[in-house]
């Protein structure tokens, strides 16, 4: 990532997650919260090209890494979502359905346990459904504060903040992840599936 990062437009309307995602959120997650960690991330990297020493340097990873991995995370976050109206909530079948069904029984009990997941993330976080990229399975996974997803090739991940749920579910982390299946773009999960699957690409590439 180089370069003046912009925050990227949603590819749908503010209201569109409704009622499951309420405009509220999504103007306040996309406005304010993206748009926090895209401004953070500019003023690091133009700070690490400027920095005169190796200490100066040094002690800009810390920023670096938790703005650059917000603006990953949620720019595929907000691919990963769709009108329930249209491809949210939605996996048809395909390679990736068939996928999830050979790692984990059924598309019911991977719900289960991605939801196992994500409420077993302490503090801040995300949950992940994965590519190994060894073995080319999905698995499920969790990343802490807003580390991107390196060692898997992302195909969903869920933003377990706060900040993505609590005006509309409060601290009922449970309604809020029954809630976003409905929203669940698994067309893009699909594509990024194949991606992972076919073309065989390094895990954490091309998110953006």
């Amino acid at each position: 990532m180089s370069g003046q990062h912009k925050l990227p437009d949603l590819p749908y309307a503010y209201n569109a997650l409704e009622p499951y995602i309420s405009e509220q959120i999504m103007k306040l997650h996309h406005q304010k919260h993206h748009q926090t960690y895209v401004t953070a991330l500019n003023a690091a990297e133009g700070a690490y090209a400027n920095a005169k020493t190796p200490k100066e340097r040094i002690g800009l990873q810390a920023a670096l890494k938790f703005n650059g991995g917000g603006h990953i995370n949620h720019s595929l976050f907000w691919k990963n979502l769709a009108p329930n109206n249209g491809d949210g909530g939605k996996l048809y079948d395909g390679a990736l359905k068939k996928g999830i069904e050979q790692a984990f029984g059924s598309f019911d009990n991977f719900q289960k346990e991605f939801s196992k997941a994500a409420l077993g993330i302490q503090g801040s976080g995300w949950a992940w459904l994965g590519v190994n990229p060894q073995t080319k399975v999905v698995e499920i996974t969790t990343t802490a504060n807003q580390d991107p997803l390196l060692t898997h090739y992302p195909v969903v991940g869920v933003d377990m903040w706060e900040h993505a749920f609590y005006l509309q579910y409060q601290n009922v982390k449970p309604n809020y992840l029954e809630a976003i299946w409905n929203v669940i773009n698994w067309k893009e999960g699909e594509e990024r599936y194949n991606d992972a699957v076919q073309k065989g690409l390094d895990a954490g590439l091309n998110v953006l």
